[in-house]
């Protein structure tokens, strides 16, 4: 049976580092991924939320034009694609859909629905597409897409999302722990070999 699974973008599907070579170019630092303790970047980068804005509006077009994959993601993502339908569900700006769809073309990744809301809560668009089980790297929104939709939520685990999780929302350290939670939860899904 055809499940529908909602996939975050940043963090999730592309490598919760991609941020780290932009911000220690252009700002003059020398952060490590271990330094991203909390999801919101601005005191690490030492900028004001005004000025982060304003960074992320020249940086975004350039950091998702080539972010790289998150390791083994597109293996399993593609063996899913096959039997499940596969909803990218983004808080990436709208504006950004052209970059984000010719990242998706160049990297191969088959996708069913592409969706970038301009916000951090996705309860709406989860609902809305009926999805069964969500992916996700940010940790309130993990827990909230699992307690509001009552779906099972894969949390990739990162420096900044280590406080503690409820029940339905499933820590994995890699996509591969992250298949092999899908084949837990779902039994009859295939799994990627």
């Amino acid at each position: 049976m055809r499940k529908r699974f909602g996939i975050d973008i940043d963090g999730t599907l592309t490598c919760p580092t991609t941020f780290i070579p932009f911000i220690n170019n252009t700002l003059n630092k020398n952060i490590t991924f271990e330094d991203m303790t909390q999801y919101d970047l601005t005191p690490l980068m030492g900028l004001t939320e005004e000025q982060f804005w304003k960074w992320m509006d020249e940086m975004e077009p350039l950091i998702y034009k080539d972010a790289p994959l998150a390791k083994g993601a597109k293996a399993i993502v593609q063996n899913w694609k096959q039997h499940h339908d596969l909803y990218f569900i983004s808080a990436r700006r709208k504006h950004l859909l052209d970059v984000t769809c010719k990242w998706f073309n160049k990297k191969d990744i088959d996708y069913d629905h592409l969706e970038l809301i301009g916000t951090h809560n996705k309860i709406a668009a989860v609902k809305n597409h009926n999805i069964d089980i969500f992916f996700e790297d940010k940790h309130d929104n993990a827990c909230d897409i699992s307690e509001e939709c009552k779906i099972p939520v894969i949390l990739f685990d990162t420096p900044y999302n280590r406080e503690p999780i409820p029940s339905n929302v499933h820590r994995v350290k890699s996509w591969r722990e992250a298949n092999k939670k899908v084949e837990t939860l779902f039994t009859k899904i295939p799994a990627y070999k």
